[in-house]
């Protein structure tokens, strides 16, 4: 872009022409976005976009441009202006973020394993377990359906039989039936 014509797009700027601020903002874009680039740092890549800098900076430098009177002597000049803007507006974003980028923290590999793993059952899990337990209960005569209760909670064998009043061999005789009939029982 040469001095006279950017005289020409910058006079049309002035005077308010949308299509001069497109023809300005299409000829320094590219370099504006490289600037901003060059100079963000690696964790705030995710945060935000260097285009969004650079549209910031804009709206920046037309809102001021009106007021402010500025000429420039030439493109270079106002490349360096423009781009002198646009790392101020991406100082003030960096100190936006900063606060956020001080508590933030890469997890390690070990961490995945916490994360990803619970300890409860999955909803899936649950219902075949209540499926299972209403089989059980069909396939128990009701005088046994409370050893079964118990044995869900965890209890131990010796401690079902001093609760059911049954002996500890025939608690286990009567789960090992139990377990039987379940592996020969189709399910539903």
């Amino acid at each position: 872009m040469s001095v006279q014509p950017l005289d020409d797009l910058l006079d049309r700027l002035r005077q308010g022409d949308n299509a001069a601020a497109e023809r300005l903002y299409r000829a320094f874009e590219p370099y504006l976005r490289k600037v901003v680039r060059r100079q963000l740092p690696r964790q705030l890549r995710s945060k935000f976009d260097s285009a969004d800098v650079v549209q910031s900076a804009w709206a920046t430098f037309l809102q001021r441009f009106h007021d402010a009177g500025w000429r420039f002597t030439g493109p270079a000049q106002l490349r360096a202006f423009l781009a002198t803007v646009t790392r101020n507006r991406l100082t003030d974003r960096i100190r936006h973020f900063h606060a956020a980028l001080e508590h933030e923290r890469s997890l390690d590999y070990k961490d995945f394993a916490s994360l990803s793993a619970s300890a409860d059952p999955r909803p899936s899990e649950l219902a075949r377990a209540d499926d299972l337990w209403r089989r059980m209960l069909d396939l128990c005569p009701p005088q046994h359906h409370e050893l079964l209760r118990l044995k869900r909670q965890g209890w131990r064998l010796e401690d079902i039989a001093a609760r059911t009043g049954l002996h500890e061999g025939s608690v286990r005789r009567i789960l090992r039936q139990l377990a039987r009939r379940l592996a020969f029982e189709p399910a539903n």
